[in-house]
């Protein structure tokens, strides 16, 4: 069984869009973030990335991660380490 799950591109019927409440706003960055995460448009979309653009996104995401997840979530939920 994977690791990583990609369910909620596949299961959301909801609107996507931004501005029209915070609900909406997080299921859609959701259902955004997994469609950016398909491997196959990285395989396109990564190569072309300047090198800033690169470290940019890197650090933003890591940022986040490091502002809203505890040690334990970051290498229980990112890092998918199986030992706590």
């Amino acid at each position: 069984m994977p690791a990583h799950k990609h369910t909620i591109v596949e299961e959301y019927n909801g609107m996507v869009a931004f501005g029209l409440s915070r609900e909406v706003d997080e299921k859609s960055l959701m259902y955004y973030l997994q469609k950016f995460s398909d491997d196959d448009l990285l395989k396109v979309l990564t190569p072309r990335l300047s090198d800033d653009e690169i470290d940019r996104l890197f650090v933003l995401i890591s940022e986040l991660m490091r502002n809203h997840l505890s040690d334990s979530e970051y290498h229980r939920l990112f890092l998918k380490d199986k030992h706590d």
